[in-house]
């Protein structure tokens, strides 16, 4: 077995070294702002702000998707404090959006006394199950943290996650695992009738995540796959081929997920478990897109061996768009390519970004 590792190589360096002080201050004031905005949909701008600086972007470039942004989709400022939160207090607060300030508040008193990494060790026993948070992005924006190796915004990822933290009640915990393939257990789910045309009360992902959890057939599927230690490794090209087959937005989640998963691995003790918990989530959103079969070998092969444009140009239409799955799926496919070669990620970054049909 292949254990979970950290990336081959070092993440791809900004294309123009003067971008990086530019880029910490804009990355320090729209960081103060909230994790979600109305209504309760992800804000994504610290973290495409690091991938647009990765993939070419110029400071003016940042600063003015950055007002656009922050403007388009009136991120707001976190609610007011409440009250503080201690070591045996804040799990109290999980899940509680409005306690996003004492979270945030006592993350950075953690990461102040024992650094960041520690921080994000003692912490993910308890945020593991519940990396459902904000659709997922309470890790995209940790993943990001990490990377930046950014303790103002580990601390601020930390309390987004825990203010908007979703996990499924432990109806498995009894349950033994009974496969380590990722995709198998995803394709099963297309044999339960009651799985089908599923219906959830909204289009947001987190709250389709939260309905599928109330589905008794669905929870039969939880707890089921076994938390080995090469299961991030099985898991990446299953979301690769069925993002490939799809190329939809849910899917598009499973692939820049595992990107963030092996940012944050390395840190963590049982990485594997947390990767368990985000298939999970991953199979939740299957039924959003219909549970379709996802593309054969053959399939993937052929789609492999399509002329691409260079990376420079993938890569400068994705900055130029204001779209911040663009920024975020290019840039995780162009990390995912540098740690497995898999050609098929450049293609589906070509796909996203409009240079290939």
């Amino acid at each position: 077995m292949v254990p979970i590792q950290a990336a081959a190589a070092p993440a791809m360096p900004y294309a123009d070294a003067a971008v990086a002080a530019p880029l910490r201050r804009l990355i320090g004031e729209v960081g103060q702002r909230s994790g979600e905005f109305p209504a309760y949909l992800a804000n994504h701008l610290p973290m495409v702000l690091e991938a647009m600086a990765r993939l070419g972007a110029t400071p003016e470039r940042l600063e003015a998707y950055a007002r656009h942004y922050t403007r388009s989709h009136a991120v707001p400022f976190p609610p007011p404090a409440i009250a503080p939160l201690e070591d045996d207090t804040w799990r109290a607060a999980l899940g509680r959006r409005e306690r996003e300030t004492d979270l945030r508040l006592y993350f950075e008193g953690v990461v102040g006394r024992i650094g960041s990494a520690q921080a994000v060790r003692l912490s993910m026993p308890v945020l593991a199950p519940g990396v459902a948070a904000s659709a997922t992005h309470g890790l995209m924006r940790l993943a990001y943290a990490l990377l930046r190796a950014d303790d103002k915004e580990v601390a601020a990822a930390l309390g987004y996650w825990a203010a908007t933290y979703l996990r499924y009640e432990d109806v498995a915990q009894d349950r033994l695992p009974d496969t380590a393939d990722p995709l198998a257990l995803l394709i099963g789910m297309r044999e339960e009738p009651s799985l089908q045309a599923v219906d959830a009360p909204t289009h947001l992902l987190w709250k389709w995540i939260e309905a599928m959890g109330q589905i008794p057939a669905f929870q039969d599927r939880l707890g089921r796959l076994q938390a080995a230690p090469d299961l991030l490794d099985r898991m990446r090209p299953a979301a690769l081929a069925l993002y490939a087959g799809t190329m939809s937005f849910e899917a598009l989640h499973a692939v820049t997920g595992c990107h963030w998963l092996r940012l944050v691995s390395p840190v963590i003790d049982a990485p594997e478990q947390l990767a368990r918990h985000f298939w999970e989530v991953v199979l939740a959103l299957y039924t959003k897109i219909g549970m379709p079969q996802p593309p054969d070998e053959a399939m993937l092969e052929s789609w492999r061996r399509l002329p691409l444009p260079d990376d420079q140009e993938i890569a400068k239409a994705a900055v130029a768009s204001d779209d911040e799955h663009d920024h975020s799926l290019v840039f995780s496919a162009f990390e995912e390519f540098r740690h497995t070669g898999d050609r098929l990620y450049k293609v589906v970054a070509a796909r996203r970004v409009g240079l290939i049909d």
